[in-house]
């Protein structure tokens, strides 16, 4: 619990339910060190310990990476042969260790392209960790905030057609049933590693009101201090919801 330690802040500070993270950086920290972008991945694994730790010391209740876009099919073939072996390879050896810490994984995107090995091996951790109660790490695979909220609108409209509900009863709480992670808090809290100042489309319905906090290191550099000062930054801010300042001082 070292962590809470370190952040040194009044009891009564809210600190993020949920958490998501941009992971950006990874072959720009190879190629600034002459190594094939792969490296760069392999050593992002290390941060991803690191902030999982970091959350489970805090009690923080969901984490939410990016680990790949469906733009991100775009890339080099053999860096995407490579981040699926990667991927593959992380389940095998992490999976074990989640459930042991009381984890719960869950993998959201359209995993349909993924490889039926892959595929397997997904449902499999799924499977594992279902029923922990402890911090729920979400990784974002083949996934885009737009792709989300379109299959969104087909599942409302397949339910529509069928009789289970109708076009007058969609509102914004309705419609929120049908994307992913739905069961979750809303991410209170979005860091961004690289230098970057954009969301990439990440969770683009689930983020309308999520504070965003950059860091110019690459992922790989990541450690538990630089997520211990991007929740100082986030617990220094007002987050007012369309409210006056005045307003939330009456509450």
């Amino acid at each position: 619990m070292t962590i809470k330690t370190e952040l040194d802040l009044p009891a009564n500070v809210q600190l993020p339910r949920h958490i998501a993270i941009i992971m950006d950086g990874n072959n720009r920290w190879a190629k600034k060190r002459f190594l094939p972008s792969l490296a760069g991945h392999k050593a992002g694994v290390k941060s991803v310990r690191s902030v999982i730790e970091g959350c489970v010391e805090l009690g923080v209740e969901s984490l939410s990476l990016f680990a790949f876009s469906t733009e991100n099919w775009k890339r080099p073939a053999f860096e995407v042969k490579g981040l699926m072996e990667l991927f593959g390879i992380a389940l095998d050896r992490e999976t074990k260790k989640l459930h042991k810490n009381n984890i719960r994984l869950i993998v959201i995107g359209d995993k349909s392209r993924f490889s039926q090995s892959l595929q397997k091996r997904i449902e499999k951790a799924e499977l594992l960790t279902k029923d922990n109660d402890g911090l729920t790490l979400n990784i974002a695979a083949n996934y885009g905030g737009q792709w989300d909220i379109v299959e969104a609108a087909k599942a409302f409209a397949e339910d529509c057609l069928s009789g289970k509900t109708t076009p007058e009863q969609l509102d914004e709480t309705v419609f929120n049933g049908y994307v992913n992670l739905a069961d979750q808090p809303k991410p209170d809290l979005c860091i961004r590693t690289g230098g970057e100042s954009r969301m990439s489309n990440f969770l683009v319905w689930q983020m309308a009101y999520t504070e965003y906090h950059f860091v110019d290191c690459y992922w790989p550099d990541f450690n538990k201090q630089h997520l211990v000062t991007a929740i100082k930054d986030f617990t220094s801010r007002e987050r007012r919801f369309g409210k006056t300042s005045e307003q939330l001082e009456e509450i």
